[in-house]
């Protein structure tokens, strides 16, 4: 598979790049970012934190403005982030234009529904198109942690609960934890899964927490003063499953934070430690 880097930045000591390829799961190009820490130019394979954004972002919005590059340099671990959807003249958008559903809005699903089955696939690129391509290209080893915000919670969580044996551990800022009974979830669900809500559960974060069976490490944070908390993220659904079963999950409420990334950048290094610390680093 062609990669083609289209930008390069030094940073920390490392560097900042993005690449656009040909998916095959999503049967478009896809662009995704990659920062590289400085031990590789020593000759060291390091270990990959994927982050997964949020409704209406691209890879360029942790990249950008998390500030995760400096403790990733340090650590030694490198920092994945994908597109949050296929792109593209051939891929289909809302009717509406609407920002929750359609580009930028995957939900890192497999979408069963015409027309959306032919290139709405994030979870099948997610889990295994991208993670070959980076260990086939890059300086890393098959060692993964993942990571995400907002719908890119949501992704990172079910991700990771389904696939326990690729991941050391996981973590969210803000996640759609319950997405079968939020109007997000509800309505990217039944466009892209239909109207079988037993098909929604296999998505659902709540749902998946109260019947694993291999725990992984999580953490999660979640800002008080989030407008969306209520309606849309519903963390008090993840903690009353994780408790059920025992799940050993951190979520702590951080007093007067909002959805934003002065949120995600206030805590990030909290949870580049939290999953260098499972990946033996």
């Amino acid at each position: 598979m062609t990669l083609e880097n289209i930008s390069a930045n030094k940073s920390f000591g490392g560097w900042h790049k993005q690449y656009t390829h040909r998916s095959t799961a999503l049967n478009c190009d896809m662009r995704f970012a990659i920062f590289l820490p400085p031990q590789i130019a020593q000759g060291q394979k390091v270990p990959v934190l994927y982050w997964l954004s949020g409704l209406t972002c691209t890879d360029e919005n942790f990249m950008q403005k998390a500030g995760a590059q400096r403790l990733a340099a340090e650590l030694g671990m490198a920092i994945v982030a994908p597109d949050t959807s296929p792109r593209g003249e051939d891929v289909p958008d809302d009717a509406e234009g609407s920002y929750d559903f359609g580009l930028g809005a995957g939900f890192y699903v497999n979408a069963t529904e015409a027309p959306w089955h032919r290139h709405y696939r994030m979870y099948d690129y997610v889990v295994s198109e991208l993670p070959a391509l980076i260990e086939a290209n890059f300086p890393v080893t098959s060692q993964r942690a993942i990571s995400g915000h907002s719908m890119g919670g949501h992704g990172a969580l079910t991700i990771g609960l389904k696939n326990p044996e690729r991941y050391r551990s996981i973590s969210a800022f803000s996640p759609i934890t319950n997405p079968i009974n939020c109007p997000w979830g509800q309505k990217a669900f039944t466009g892209y899964l239909g109207t079988n809500q037993d098909d929604w559960a296999q998505y659902d974060t709540t749902e998946l927490m109260k019947t694993s069976q291999v725990h992984l490490p999580a953490l999660v944070d979640q800002g008080t003063q989030d407008n969306f908390l209520a309606e849309q993220l519903k963390p008090q659904a993840l903690l009353d499953a994780a408790e059920q079963v025992g799940y050993p999950l951190e979520l702590r409420m951080q007093e007067g934070f909002d959805h934003s990334y002065y949120f995600i950048s206030s805590f990030i290094d909290d949870h580049l430690r939290f999953h260098a610390k499972h990946l033996g680093l």
